[in-house]
């Protein structure tokens, strides 16, 4: 009998080639259409000190979870400062972006957008890019 639905997955970051976002940062997805997921994309990305991802927006909602380290997020121009477990939700267009509060130690985040077809648009460029794309994944 064969398998049409995907029965889950368990998914090793250490296991996973983190893909290298530029200026410091480097992604790990984890659960993406690769495994089966048909409604959310998440992963791992980790910051070098004074490492930041560009001011953009996403067509879906976000959530992002600090894991190690400091960051400061902005949302919407409001900047928050944030630590270890403290967690974000950041609605569909609405620009934000997170950067290593740290010149020296890393900071690592977990992400998770409520969309497969989640995209990133850059707000100073007006480029808009799937996340699948970004991460090497489609």
């Amino acid at each position: 009998m064969s398998q049409t639905q995907p029965v889950g997955a368990i998914l090793r970051p250490a296991e996973i080639t983190p893909r290298e976002r530029g200026g410091g940062a480097r992604t790990t997805p984890l659960v993406t259409r690769r495994v089966g997921s048909s409604s959310i994309i998440n992963g791992i990305t980790a910051f070098e000190g004074g490492a930041q991802i560009p001011l953009h927006k996403h067509n879906c909602e976000e959530s992002v979870m600090i894991l190690e380290g400091h960051a400061i997020a902005v949302i919407d121009g409001v900047e928050h400062a944030l630590g270890p477990l403290d967690t974000t939700w950041i609605p569909a267009d609405v620009p934000h972006f997170f950067k290593n509060a740290s010149d020296t130690e890393p900071m690592r985040i977990f992400w998770t957008y409520a969309s497969v077809d989640a995209t990133r648009t850059i707000i100073a460029t007006g480029d808009t890019r799937t996340i699948d794309a970004e991460h090497g994944a489609k």
